[in-house]
């Protein structure tokens, strides 16, 4: 047995096959896993497993963790996998021999979003850092004089606030921009435009949405919520995919080394299916994330 095995699935896949009792291979994700893109995947691939393999139907398990609670999973040993968004905080893992492999899955996208009377001000032709100091001064500026609530809401971005892929982008992004500790929002005093939301991606832009905040998704999430949340908002800056985009967010897929060796066959195939392809098929189904 693995260690920590008393980790519960937020989820479980059977790929179609309801006799399938056993979970043989373990996946840490947040926000894919909550737009359905890890269900997608892991269908595809025990289908795969029992129709191209000969293996027995089996299930697969999704965790829900953010970046740094997936990697932390996987350093611990309590899942198989992880699908992370931090390219530094990967590296690190497989440099300290807590994952024996890394490889690259699939590039979403991050977006800046807000509230349709647009408070900040933000211009199309703005780029994202500009976006982001308009955010910083307007958000200044109300916190000192605050605007009639019958004419427009205060200027404010909710941050997920809990060491995620977007949260450490949003970070990055304020760092950018700051001139002065004062444009760093969460130093103390923190600034009071400054939202702390720690909860997962489809919660964060559900509040941001009802509280007419500003706030940077992703793609995934984004598609994946129902139309009475995204319609009160509006997308200001999406990613591309190009690779000096600072919106890109690419995927990696990582195996730990305390992958549970009673699975071997099961999760050597999954990195093997990865790489070969397996996920491509899978998000053309899903259609929400790019696949290279």
């Amino acid at each position: 047995m693995s260690k920590n095995s008393d980790l519960v699935p937020r989820a479980t896949y059977d790929g179609g096959y309801p006799a399938a009792t056993e979970i043989k291979l373990r996946i840490a994700n947040g926000g894919a896993g909550q737009s359905g893109l890890i269900g997608e995947w892991a269908n595809v691939f025990i289908r795969h497993c029992v129709d191209d393999l000969g293996m027995e139907p089996f299930k697969v398990g999704w965790y829900l963790g953010d970046t740094t609670e997936s990697l932390g999973y996987l350093a611990a040993g309590s899942v198989d996998v992880a699908v992370t968004y931090n390219e530094a905080a990967e590296r690190q893992l497989v440099d300290s021999k807590l994952a024996s492999k890394r490889v690259y899955g699939f590039r979403d996208h991050f977006m800046l979003v807000g509230p349709k009377s647009n408070p900040a001000g933000l211009n199309e032709e703005d780029d994202v850092l500009t976006m982001f100091n308009k955010i910083v001064t307007g958000g200044n500026a109300d916190v000192v004089t605050p605007p009639d609530p019958a004419k427009r809401p205060a200027i404010r971005f909710l941050s997920r606030f809990d060491k995620s892929a977007t949260n450490i982008k949003e970070s990055e992004l304020f760092i950018t921009i700051g001139q002065s500790h004062q444009k760093v929002p969460w130093a103390l005093a923190y600034s009071k435009w400054y939202h702390q939301y720690p909860r997962f991606p489809l919660q964060a832009l559900e509040a941001a949405s009802l509280l007419s905040e500003y706030t940077l998704t992703d793609r995934g999430t984004w598609l994946s919520s129902p139309s009475n949340i995204t319609s009160k908002l509006d997308i200001f800056k999406a990613g591309s995919d190009d690779p000096r985009d600072p919106l890109l967010n690419p995927a990696h897929v990582l195996l730990g080394s305390g992958a549970d060796p009673a699975h071997a066959s099961v999760w050597g195939a999954f990195m093997e299916w990865a790489v070969g392809g397996g996920i491509c098929v899978s998000l053309l189904t899903e259609n929400l994330y790019a696949s290279q």
